[in-house]
């Protein structure tokens, strides 16, 4: 909370983007999961791998547990139906025009443009709110396909759109997924580099706002080149009518993992739903 209180956080007047995985990144994630979901619409959050772990573990029982998890607590609430069926209706993509952002938790595979994002998670979104979320949930796993399609139907191209949106990290030079690669940039097979620096990335024209990546260390001059805004932890993004400040902050909080970033540029009202 230190990190709202920086601010002078007002609900009626700054907008916080989540880059995801609200969940399993600190001991407090009952307390995280309902802070973000009481704030509303003053709210905007994607979807991260850790988050869809959650909503399989419930709907497939504790034999999903990991022994660093930290889930058992949302599982037990007395508001826990309510808590993941809100969970399960968030996106895995946002996009601002006015703010000139898109939002993510793992970034955009090179394949894909704006609307092509746009459509493959929609798609997936109706799935994952709908009736049959359980027979997503228990196919979703798994690292293949690994290369775009636009042939890919059903559970296939929705395995595709959740593990770019929220596993991915490394591609080959034709944006091939390596998922099973995971340490920082140098450690990788020397065929793959990061999603971001592959060349003819069909969005390298959209300023993309990521997180998963911890191990990820990126300099202004990286930012400016590949269009990308890498938070490790999370993210905090917001926009005020009358000001807006020229801070990063990165500190460790158990409600609210991650960075803060405001932009320096003229003052912009906060996006309207």
């Amino acid at each position: 909370m230190d990190l709202l209180d920086t601010i002078n956080f007002e609900p009626a007047t700054h907008r916080l983007w989540f880059v995801g995985d609200l969940v399993n990144r600190g001991p407090e994630s009952l307390t995280a999961l309902r802070f973000v979901r009481d704030l509303g619409e003053a709210a905007v959050t994607v979807l991260g791998n850790h988050d869809l772990h959650l909503l399989g573990t419930a709907a497939f029982g504790d034999a999903q547990l990991r022994k660093k998890d930290t889930l058992q607590p949302i599982l037990e609430a007395h508001d826990s139906t309510k808590l993941l069926g809100w969970l399960r209706r968030q996106p895995l993509l946002h996009h601002d025009d006015g703010l000139g952002y898109t939002l993510s938790h793992a970034g955009l595979p090179p394949p894909w443009d704006l609307g092509a994002a746009i459509q493959c998670t929609r798609e997936v979104q109706d799935v994952l709110s709908g009736d049959n979320h359980r027979d997503f949930l228990r196919d979703i796993y798994g690292n293949k396909p690994d290369h775009w399609n636009d042939k890919l139907a059903g559970i296939e191209r929705w395995r595709y759109t959740v593990n770019a949106l929220t596993r991915m990290r490394y591609c080959d030079s034709d944006g091939r997924l390596a998922l099973e690669q995971k340490g920082p940039p140098g450690t990788q097979d020397s065929r793959l580099k990061p999603w971001f620096e592959i060349g003819k990335r069909r969005n390298s024209n959209l300023k993309i706002i990521f997180g998963h990546w911890s191990t990820l260390r990126l300099t202004g001059e990286d930012y400016h080149r590949y269009n990308v805004f890498p938070l490790d932890t999370g993210c905090l993004m917001g926009s005020h009518p009358r000001r807006r400040c020229d801070w990063r902050i990165r500190k460790n909080s158990a409600c609210l993992p991650g960075s803060l970033r405001f932009t320096t540029e003229s003052p912009v009202p906060a996006p309207a739903e």
